[in-house]
């Protein structure tokens, strides 16, 4: 029988930590940030939600965290909206903490393999989980192992050279008030109840979408690419003309063969940080 593993999600706000179970969350656990905290007050706070959820059936423990992250040695470095954890030692402080196994990766990265492991992308070994959200976050599935690259730098397409500024400036959700005064969130409430402004925000916002879409095809060409994110959840409202923004698209016969489709997954961030403890043990039972 296959025992349990934690889930932590490191986010701005929350820290958000679950049990996973034969794939079904079992239990979860939340606990706000504060950002003027101190670093070891916030762990502290860490560590009294994994507690809430640890049981002596856990095996290992997975963190995601929006930083540039050293896989290795589990270190996160410049932790968003966690100013006091600017070079934090997560893995060893967990591990230290409870003695169990630890494994540490970027929250893009998390996001995918909780797609690959619970959700639409099981069924596909090359595809791509895009984040949509306060940034543009990317994680990568290639031959049906996550591509990290360099400190989990691989996937940031939100950097690429885009009109005066680049992608993420017109892809992120700072791109609403930015250009129209607004949230994402107000915008997509009024495009609910039929405002003119908020459609036209959405149908702006669709077409850099479109073009951010058409060099993740260029570059890896995949079977599949899931949005997630806080903005996905407008997906109606500007999948129009994202899909006229891809109709550019150089090799239309690739696109054909490309999924393109919002994440259904509950409770994604969790999901994808026990992924990779689920990953790991994986990758354990095939080498012994």
């Amino acid at each position: 029988m296959h025992k349990e593993v934690l889930g932590v999600d490191i986010g701005g706000t929350n820290i958000k930590v679950g049990r996973v179970a034969k794939d079904n969350l079992v239990q979860k656990e939340t606990i706000q940030v504060n950002s003027l905290e101190t670093a070891s007050q916030t762990v502290e706070r860490m560590f009294n939600v994994i507690d809430a959820v640890l049981t002596d059936s856990v095996e290992s423990v997975g963190i995601g965290v929006p930083a540039v992250v050293d896989t290795e040695t589990g270190i996160a470095y410049d932790v968003q909206n966690i100013p006091s954890w600017k070079r934090i030692k997560l893995k060893e402080m967990v591990q230290q903490r409870y003695s169990l196994p630890v494994y540490i990766n970027n929250d893009a990265n998390c996001f995918v393999m909780g797609e690959h492991w619970f959700g639409k992308a099981k069924h596909y070994n090359n595809c791509i989980g895009l984040s949509i959200g306060t940034g543009l976050g990317m994680g990568i599935i290639i031959n049906g192992e996550l591509y990290e690259g360099v400190l989990c730098g691989a996937g940031e397409i939100g950097m690429l050279a885009y009109k005066n500024s680049i992608l993420e400036h017109y892809t992120g959700s700072f791109f609403f008030p930015n250009q129209y005064e607004k949230s994402a969130k107000a915008l997509y409430n009024l495009a609910e109840v039929g405002d003119k402004e908020a459609s036209e925000a959405f149908d702006d916002y669709g077409w850099h979408l479109g073009e951010a879409l058409k060099n993740i095809l260029y570059a890896y060409a995949p079977e599949a690419i899931f949005l997630g994110g806080s903005i996905s959840q407008a997906y109606p409202y500007f999948k129009s003309t994202m899909e006229m923004a891809l109709r550019t698209f150089a090799y239309p016969k690739q696109l054909e063969k490309t999924i393109i489709e919002t994440s259904n997954l509950q409770d994604s961030a969790i999901l994808g940080a026990a992924a990779l403890c689920l990953n790991q043990r994986t990758h354990l039972n095939i080498n012994t």
